[in-house]
Order: structure tokens, then C-alpha cells, then sequence
């Protein structure tokens, strides 16, 4: 049902039975591209599109949704329901807002069909809001349509619960992905399912936005940990077991089980497949390889019975997923059989050309059923409802659409009353959740390297050194109380264990002593240092990289001083992807990539710290899901390449039982120059390069930022070094007339960041109060900062969005300046940081 333009297809190809690798003729695939533009130019979709990035049915594998997700009886149901809606009430059904940008009240006037809590939403704008009050926003939102006049169809709410219940505080938080695919057991995470949905279920959220079963093929692509694999087999075997432990076996005729919530598979399709890891980029890859790569985790899901599917960001050969109909329609409802319905990402459908994000029918004609449109909801709504009545949206479309929502909404208990586990507060990180998320993390530990360090004698004396050692949120990563995943304490995690809290119990235990100390000093001569460090939080595109080259000196440092000093090494790295360590690996005698394990960091010392007899606890069991790069350019890596050469190949992994001895490694990265930073531009008491200084005068006068004596040439303005929150950390700026102060380089494209709502970051203090008004530029649109001085001698912090720059005029696709000061008269103001940042709900835009 619902095939529309490829029932002719699909009739025919039964007839034929053709099974999934099966070649069909020339002219079957002809008549199937034929037959399916004459249905899509019906509904007034583009069928022009380039011949290589339209998808033909006829050569995609088979798989259906379960007969379970409908019945007569749920059928004749929406029929009563459709016959009762308004057109309003169908256009609500398609439109999910935010929290952010949404209300309960707002519920009296639209009749929207979904709520999402984005990763930086959250009750009252507070990422750190506790479960109590997440039930809360649920029942207001419900009781608020509820309370509504008309058809009253429950509003399905989604939330990226991607690693457990990852926006909550107190919740348990699972490995990544990328650690979970090196635990090769598909046992495991469909456990961590089943987990994840009851304590979803707990906070009254209805439906989470995974399965995730892209297959990230380049490790500078920013959502690598997101992906279980490189190869597609893992993801395969994957994509089952874990839509069964979210919803469990669609039964006909009955709901999903109590704990159980509604999955949506991601992204359809080719997210993990862009030139050069760029996030929301292009695929240029053929319907081969899209198949046979970046589909292989779809029918299993499908099959599995998972009831939303999420269209992708990216495009496949030039043409935009949400908006390319071969894929949405003719492949993903044809021979994928799914009979769920299709929600975009974040405002995708304002990518598709000719849309923006108020208006698109493109996409909704192309086969999105839902509009992921958090902050452009109620525009889009009102435009929808007009392009129905115009008949530039059939309503045989829309109907569709709703029928889908409907039966989705049915299948996951939304039309029932009972919600027997909402306010279950005990179920937020539940000892025996926190013992399968440590567990997890036993099992995901991979081990490149031991010289008979490992295991770790329990009554020895054990130095824990390294910044991500007692640092919850960064063994975390990004997507944990908020987007990106920073800005988080250990305070936030209550009930986690860090690494250092998991390795100090152990020790101690056995009758050993472990001290903390980050930057590796010590009073007394430790038997053995474990030296944790690793990437610091990031998520989508903010995570993307122009090469694998591990870039922080400090870990190396303290790693050769302790190797000088006699001391044996262990160092725990702590990354969403693999990475070029050779260097850090010649510091250690052991290094083990624990990849980004949670909230349960006792799980790496079950590993690392023996027993009482000196012998492993737990062995490594983990193998490598991803290959670990050779030298830092090795990018793409992927074992079916034909001069696949790794450092480590996939699936490797060493055992205590293992000669885990190292030759000395090439430390001859293969980086040269400085690559464009789009994120960073003063930090840590530096301007990050490519960017650099320069002090205008408004007569146009450019000199340079620093001259060597550690001021600035005399002008209009004046820099030099101050202290801030460190020695010499921040710059003094001294303005005398009119004059700006810049960052300025190579020039970036902030686009994306820009769409996902970044904001520039500016610590900064008035050393004496303007005598005129003061500026915050980005390119060349700025905001007067003057009403946000605050009190002189006091540091303060502003973010201001990038959409904010953009809309007042800034070239956001082309920044040489992502950042300047600027002062109309005498002001001295001094800045610590500057650079881009995720918008937590307090970014603002003040020419709003």
C-alpha cells in the first residue's frame, strides 16, 4: 500500500521475482523510471533530475515493514479519523516543532502532529533540567491538545536519545557507536536498546531519533562515532537487534510493549559517504555502491519493523535525499517496502533548491511525511495549508502522509491512556542499567599496543595522569546534556563514574595507591603512569577535520617526561574516531583506544587492573571497527580499497595473550601548513592559525596585531598582552579614535554552522568605560556590544548567533573575518576567547 507511481513496478517485478541481486532487463528498468515520473510529475515533483542520481527500483534489494504495523481494524480507524479532520488538523499532522520554539499554548491554534527536544532543548531552556521536570513537559504539551477542539490525534514527541537517554540528567550513558562496533555483539546493543527505551519511556518522550546505521566511510567526517563501522557488515548486523530492543516485535493488532518507544533509522541515505567527511555534503558515488555500502543496514531495520525512517541532510550525486523522490518513494516505499512514514532532519527541506526553510512542497511531494522544522513551524504551517488548497500539494499526498503519522502514532500506544513507566524516576540510571553500560565499555576497549605492562599489579602504586582522566563529559563526547557536548562538569553526571574514579576504586581495593595529578607530577615515583587524554566533545560538522593528525602537544609531553623518568606508560585515548598517535604510541608501553565510553568509566579499569594474583579481571576482546590511520592524510581508509595500507587494520586487536610489542613508529605526520579553522580564532592566549591580528584604523591603515616587543605599532588603536584567566592568556585593546581590531584569514565557509545556530563566543572585559559605542563584527555585519559591557573590570561572556550576522548582511559562505572589535572612540576593552560555539538556549542575536 501507499506505492502510488511504482505499483506498476512493483507488480511487475513479482510477477518477474526478481530477488535482490538479480539483474533485471534494460527495458524493465526503463519502463520502472518511465512509469515512476509520470506518477511523481502528478504530484508536481521534479523528474529532471541527473541520470546519475536517479535511483532505479528495479535493481534494490527486498525487504517490507511486518503486516503487523496495520490491520483492518487500524485502518478503518484512520479512515474514521481522516473523514473527521480538518485541513488544518492534516497540515498540523506533518509539522514538528521544537521545544525551543514552541509552547503548550501554542497548541490552542495549531494542531501540530510533533514535538522534538533538539540537542541544546530542554524544559525551560535548561539542558541540565532533571527528569522530573522533562515528565512534566511532557504532560503540559498533552494536555494542551488535549484540551484542544477538534480530532485531537496525540502529538508524537522524538529526542535524540543516541547513547543512551544522553539529554537527561542522571541518565545512564552507553559507549558510542564507534565503541560499540568494535564489541562485535549484536546481543549487546540490542540490550543497551531496550535500556535506552525504558528510560525514555520514564521521562515521557515517546519516540528516539535511531537507530543511527549510516556507514561512515572517511574518519574526518564529524559524526564518525556515530557509526558502528566502516565496513558495511557490522552495521548489517546491527540494525535488527537494536530496532527490536527499542520497539520490540510489532504484533498485529496491538501496541509496543510497555518500555518500549518508536526508532527511526538514519539517514537515509549515504550520510557517512561525503567528499571528505564533510557533514551534510555530497555523495559522488554510484547506485552500486550506494546499495550495496550505505544501504545494507536499511532492510534489516525495515524488516525489524522500525516505524519512522529519517531522510538525510546530504545529497547523493549533486541532488538533495529529502528532496530526491527516487529515493524517498520509489525505492525506499518500493522494493524497501517501508510502510512507516519519513520525517527530515533539521530544517533540511530549506536546502533543497528553490525551498527555504518556511516553505517547501518539493520535499513533501518528493516523500517527506513530516517536517522536522524546529524554529520555522508556524511560517511553514500556514504556507503548506495554502499549497494544498493550490493544489501545488495533492490532497491524495497529504492524506498519505497523515494515514502514515496516524498509524505510526497508533502502533507505538500514543491513543492510549496508560503510561505505566512515565515518572519511574528510579529507572534513570538504574544500577542494573549502569551495569550493561559498563559492561559495554568492557567489552568496546581495543588494545593496539603492550609491551607486558597491562594488566596493572592491583597493590601497585598507579600515577593517573591527563585531562580527560577525571572528566566525565569529554569520555562522553558530543550529544550528552547538550549538542555538542560541552560546557558540562563532573557534577552534571550524577551517579557516573570518570576513568580516574573507576581506576582509584580498583587500585585501592586491592590494596594499591592510585593519585590524580593532570599534568603528570609527582612527589614520589609511581610503579606505573596511565596517562588518560584524548578529543575534546564536538557533534555534527563542528567535529569535521582536515586531517587525523592529533593535535594537542600536552599528552605527548607528559608522556615522554614520565618515559625519561624511567616510569612505564599506559595510555588510555579517548576519541570518536581513530587517529594519527604515532607519536604518543612511541611514549607508551601500553595504548589502548577506549574510544568514547560514558557515564561508566569503571568499565576501562575493569580491563586495565588486575586481581589480587596479578591476572586480568576482564581480557580485551574488542577489535577495531574502523581503520587507525598510518599517517595523518590517510583519509579515506577503508579496508575494500585497493591500496588499503593501515597502521592497524580493521578488526584488529591484541589480548593479554598477545605479543603486544611495538617497532618504533614513523612520527612523520605528513601534514604540512596550516589548514582553514573555522571554529577557533583566539584561544588560549593565541590566535590559532590561520588566523591571524590586524589593527585598522577607520582611515583604512592595516598594521599588524604583535610586534615583537609584545605591542602594537601606535594607531588608533593599541594591543597588548594582559592576563585573563591565565598568564599573559588574553590581549588588551587601547583605542584612542576610531579604529577595528580583527581576526583575519584564509576565507571559511560558515554556512553550516550558521543553519545549525552557532554562535561566536567572545570573552571579554571593559578595562575603562567607551567614550562612544563599541562593535561585535562577523565578516561584514556587526552588533553594538556597548549595552553588554557590564562593569568595568569585570569578565563577561556573549554569544551571539552566526544567523544573526548572516541576516544582517554578512557573506556567510565567504568569512575572511570571523571576528573584530571595533570602537568609535577612546575604549579599552580586553578579549580571552573568541570563537564559535554551540548555541545551549543562551545564544542571542540583539538586533532582534
Amino acid at each position: 500500500m501507499g506505492l502510488r507511481d511504482t505499483a506498476a513496478l512493483a507488480a511487475l517485478l513479482g510477477v518477474m521475482g526478481l530477488g535482490a541481486c538479480e539483474e533485471p532487463a534494460a527495458e524493465t528498468v526503463q519502463q520502472a523510471a518511465l512509469d515512476a515520473d509520470a506518477g511523481a510529475a502528478e504530484r508536481g515533483v521534479l523528474v529532471d533530475l541527473p541520470p546519475d542520481a536517479r535511483a532505479n527500483p528495479a535493481v534494490w534489494p527486498r525487504s517490507a515493514t511486518p503486516a503487523a504495523i496495520t490491520d483492518d481494524a487500524t485502518e478503518a480507524f484512520i479512515d474514521s479519523l481522516l473523514a473527521e479532520m480538518t485541513l488544518e488538523e492534516k497540515v498540523g499532522q506533518t509539522i514538528q516543532a521544537d521545544i525551543s520554539a514552541v509552547t503548550p499554548e501554542d497548541m490552542a491554534n495549531y494542531p501540530l502532529g510533533s514535538i522534538l527536544a533538539g540537542g541544546n532543548s530542554a524544559p525551560g531552556g535548561r539542558n541540565w533540567a532533571g527528569p522530573e521536570d522533562w515528565v512534566q513537559l511532557a504532560r503540559d504539551f498533552r494536555a494542551a491538545v488535549e484540551a484542544r477542539e477538534g480530532a485531537r490525534i496525540p502529538l508524537i514527541f522524538g529526542i535524540d536519545a543516541v547513547h543512551g537517554h544522553n539529554n537527561v540528567i542522571g541518565a545512564t550513558i552507553f559507549p558510542h557507536n564507534i565503541g560499540l562496533g568494535a564489541a562485535r555483539n549484536p546481543e549487546l546493543v540490542g540490550r543497551i536498546a531496550e535500556v535506552t527505551a525504558l528510560e525514555v519511556a520514564a521521562t515521557g518522550a515517546d519516540w528516539t531519533f535511531g537507530p543511527t546505521v549510516a556507514v561512515p566511510r572517511d574518519l574526518r567526517w564529524g559524526r564518525t562515532y556515530e557509526g558502528y563501522g566502516e565496513d558495511p557488515e557490522i552495521v548489517a548486523s546491527y540494525a535488527g537487534p537494536v530496532t527490536l530492543g527499542l520497539q520490540g516485535e510489532l504484533r498485529a493488532g496491538e501496541v509496543l510493549g510497555v518500555g518500549r518507544i518508536a526508532g527511526s533509522a538514519k539517514h537515509f541515505l549515504a550520510d557517512g559517504g561525503t567528499v571528505d567527511g564533510v557533514d551534510q555534503g555530497n555523495a559522488p558515488i554510484s547506485e552500486e555502491e550506494l546499495i550495496r555500502v550505505h544501504n545494507a543496514g536499511y532492510p534489516p531495520t525495515i524488516d525489524a519493523g522500525v516505524l519512522t525512517v529519517m531522510a538525510s541532510f546530504s545529497s547523493w550525486n549533486g541532488v538533495k535525499i529529502t528532496g530526491n523522490h527516487t529515493l524517498l518513494d520509489d525505492v525506499l516505499r518500493g522494493p524497501l517496502g517501508f510502510e512507516g512514514f519519513v520525517v527530515s532532519d533539521w530544517n533540511a527541506h530549506g536546502q533543497i533548491p528553490g525551498c527555504i526553510n518556511e516553505s517547501c512542497p518539493e520535499a513533501f511531494n518528493a516523500g517527506i511525511d513530516m517536517f522536522m522544522a524546529p524554529d520555522s513551524w508556524r511560517p511553514l504551517y500556514y504556507n503548506t495549508l495554502e499549497q494544498v488548497r493550490s493544489g501545488a500539494i495533492t490532497m491524495e499526498r497529504l492524506d498519505e502522509a497523515v494515514r502514515r503519522i496516524l498509524r505510526v502514532k497508533i502502533r507505538a500506544g500514543l491513543f492510549e491512556t496508560e503510561r505505566p513507566l512515565e515518572g519511574r524516576y528510579d529507572l534513570i540510571g538504574a544500577p542494573e542499567h549502569r551495569a550493561v553500560a559498563r559492561d559495554a565499555v568492557r567489552q568496546s576497549l581495543v588494545l593496539l599496543k603492550n609491551d607486558g605492562v597491562l594488566p596493572i599489579r592491583p597493590d601497585a602504586r598507579v600515577l593517573v595522569a591527563g585531562s580527560a582522566a577525571d572528566n566525565i563529559g569529554q569520555q562522553s563526547g558530543g550529544w550528552t546534556l547538550s549538542w555538542q557536548g560541552t560546557g558540562t562538569t563532573n557534577a552534571d553526571f550524577p551517579g557516573a563514574t570518570s576513568i580516574w574514579g573507576g581506576i582509584e576504586e580498583a587500585v585501592t581495593a586491592a590494596g594499591g595507591t592510585a593519585v590524580l595529578s593532570a599534568d603528570g607530577s609527582h612527589d614520589e615515583a609511581p610503579d606505573v603512569a596511565i596517562v588518560v587524554f584524548g578529543e575534546t566533545p564536538y557533534a555534527e560538522f563542528q567535529g569535521d577535520l582536515d586531517h587525523l593528525a592529533f593535535a594537542d602537544p600536552e599528552p605527548l609531553r607528559v608522556l615522554r617526561s614520565l618515559q625519561e623518568a624511567g616510569i612505564p606508560t599506559v595510555s588510555v585515548f579517548i576519541s570518536g574516531r581513530p587517529m594519527w598517535t604515532n607519536p604518543e604510541i612511541n611514549a607508551s608501553n601500553a595504548f589502548v583506544a577506549a574510544w568514547l565510553p560514558g557515564s561508566e568509566g569503571g568499565g576501562v579499569a575493569d580491563v586495565l587492573i588486575g586481581d589480587e594474583a596479578g591476572e586480568a579481571r576482564y581480557d580485551f576482546t574488542g577489535t577495531l571497527s574502523f581503520s587507525w590511520p598510518r599517517h595523518a592524510l590517510q583519509a579515506p581508509l577503508n579496508r575494500d580499497m585497493a591500496d588499503y595500507d593501515p597502521l592497524f587494520a580493521y578488526g584488529f586487536g591484541l589480548t593479554y595473550a598477545d605479543d603486544g610489542a611495538l617497532d618504533v613508529l614513523s612520527e612523520e605526520s605528513g601534514v604540512s601548513g596550516d589548514a582553514a579553522n573555522p571554529d577557533r580564532y583566539f584561544v588560549e592566549g593565541r590566535f590559532i592559525a590561520p588566523w591571524s591580528l590586524l589593527l585598522r584604523d577607520e582611515g583604512g591603515d592595516n598594521r599588524p596585531g604583535l610586534a615583537p616587543s609584545g605591542e602594537s605599532p601606535r594607531g588608533a588603536v593599541a594591543m597588548r598582552t594582559v592576563d585573563g584567566s591565565a598568564q599573559e592568556s588574553a590581549r588588551a585593546l587601547a583605542f584612542t579614535g576610531p579604529a577595528r581590531a580583527l581576526a583575519w584569514g584564509t576565507a571559511v565557509d560558515l554556512t553550516r554552522q550558521a543553519n545549525g545556530e552557532m554562535a561566536l563566543l567572545l570573552r571579554y572585559r571593559a578595562d575603562s568605560a567607551p567614550e562612544g559605542r563599541v562593535w561585535l563584527g562577523v565578516g561584514e555585519a556587526e552588533i553594538d556590544l556597548t549595552p553588554f559591557m557590564g562593569e568595568t573590570g569585570s569578565w563577561r561572556e556573549i554569544k551571539v548567533r552566526l544567523s544573526c550576522f548572516r541576516d544582517l548582511g554578512t557573506v556567510i559562505n565567504a568569512v575572511e573575518e570571523p571576528f573584530s572589535l571595533r570602537a568609535d572612540g577612546p575604549a579599552t576593552i580586553s578579549f580571552e576567547t573568541a570563537r564559535l560555539a554551540s548555541n545551549e538556549g543562551d545564544a542571542i542575536c540583539p538586533a532582534e
